[in-house]
């Protein structure tokens, strides 16, 4: 009566072996760090290395804007000298004559200023501001791009880890179930129902699923860290991942939809502003042959008067202010073949920027194909396990009865616990692909 009981108790168990999985994490004993993957991102966005490598670039190109902003100030000098002068030696009968001596003012100094100021250089310092204006975009851009892959990175880590406690789940799960069913077969060993090499194989495959849970354990571990190193938290910290795994399909949008959004693209934004630049710097090019307009001055003290005869033994001071103009005309020749392969490489840009454009829109294609792709594997892993558990208690129900032998047990019990191994990494799959395409379209 007791062995009756116990027999219908086994097949009730496992009769729901597929509804459990989702909810393992509730029911883990680990403490560590529960984290969803929203909180995941913004640890990673404000404390991956990467990401404030990037960040501080961007703060040289903005440094870099106000240096070429700062051109259009005057430049300013001091300047000053001292010295000491012998006498003036005049050879009156020639070299070879000694000669006399003529008593000068020995020691001399000047103290002064100068400045220039340009006023028109051909655009250049305004082409010059521009061009760091658009790097500083430019850089802007791959530094959100780089944010994108860093999240995309993380979404991988923290699914593998989530598909690592559920494995973790599913075989603490069939380990119990086995070891029941040990017992269960135990008993009927006893009886002289079954032979003992049914017990041997049971206790092998036992055996070979704690084998398992141990490397299902080391990838836990490893995760861990690959995760923590991501975001920038200490190797050691447990983190639990507590987002549910969505496989819901209402938020696909049409194909069309998703190529609307083609300019919003990382790499077709990155594209376009390199061919912005190389624009920039044929027009920097062209400006090498312009005109150019600045304003000077100088203002010292020195000692002594010799700018204007007689000269005096006494300290003067001196202003000069003017209008300098000039225009490269060797400019014409020696700047044809710069300005040919400036214009090249905007041609080239443009080529490049087409090239781009076609290889993002494949991109999309890919990745939605796939996402569409994953989500139905997820609708056929659920039927197959559905299948597989039906099949499982089929066969137990005539294994027990001894209508069946031990391997086609041990084999059911295999294609039901990879059932639901397969339903995991397809739902996985499915997010992570739906992650990809987000990436991709540049709105992850």
């Amino acid at each position: 009566m007791i062995e009756g009981k116990l027999f219908i108790l086994i097949v009730l168990l496992h009769l729901v072996p597929a509804k459990t999985y989702s909810q393992e994490l509730q029911m883990l004993s680990d403490t560590g760090h529960r984290l969803s993957l929203t909180a995941v991102w913004h640890l990673a966005d404000i404390q991956n290395r990467t990401n404030q490598v990037k960040s501080i670039q961007v703060n040289q190109l903005q440094e870099n804007i106000l240096d070429a902003k700062a051109e259009r100030l005057p430049e300013l000098n001091a300047t000053g000298g001292f010295e000491e002068a012998s006498d003036l030696p005049i050879y009156t009968n020639g070299v070879l004559n000694a000669p006399k001596l003529h008593n000068i003012v020995h020691t001399r100094y000047r103290l002064g200023v100068d400045g220039t100021l340009n006023i028109y250089n051909g655009n250049k310092t305004n082409l010059k501001i521009e061009e760091q204006k658009t790097l500083k975009e430019l850089e802007v851009i791959r530094q959100q791009a780089t944010v994108a892959d860093i999240r995309l990175l993380a979404a991988a880590y923290y699914l593998d880890l989530k598909k690592s406690y559920l494995f973790k789940a599913l075989v603490e799960k069939n380990i119990a179930d086995q070891e029941r069913q040990l017992a269960k077969i135990s008993v009927f060993l006893q009886q002289g129902a079954i032979l003992k090499s049914d017990l041997l194989r049971a206790r092998l495959k036992l055996s070979n699923q704690r084998v398992s849970l141990i490397q299902i354990q080391n990838d836990i571990l490893i995760g861990t860290q690959k995760l923590n190193i991501l975001i920038g938290r200490p190797d050691n910290d447990t983190i639990i991942p507590i987002d549910s795994l969505q496989t819901d399909q209402s938020d696909l949008k049409p194909y069309d939809e998703y190529l609307n959004g083609l300019p919003q693209v990382y790499n077709n934004r990155i594209s376009d502003k390199e061919k912005s630049l190389s624009e920039i710097r044929l027009k920097n090019v062209k400006a090498n042959v312009g005109l150019k307009v600045g304003l000077y001055g100088n203002f010292q003290y020195a000692y002594p008067e010799n700018f204007l005869y007689p000269y005096y033994a006494n300290v003067y001071s001196l202003g000069v202010a003017g209008i300098k103009v000039s225009y490269p005309l060797s400019g014409y020749y020696l700047n044809a073949h710069k300005q040919k392969a400036a214009m090249l490489e905007v041609q080239k840009q443009q080529l490049l920027s087409l090239d781009v454009q076609d290889k993002v829109r494949q991109r999309i294609t890919e990745a939605y194909v796939r996402l569409t792709e994953a989500r139905t594997k997820v609708t056929v892993a659920h039927d197959n396990v559905s299948v597989a558990a039906e099949n499982y208690r089929i066969v137990k129900n005539t294994y027990f009865n001894q209508a069946s032998l031990i391997t086609d047990l041990l084999d059911a019990d295999v294609q039901l616990l990879q059932a639901n191994f397969d339903l995991v990494s397809s739902e996985v799959t499915a997010q992570l692909q739906y992650y990809q395409l987000q990436n991709t379209l540049g709105t992850l």
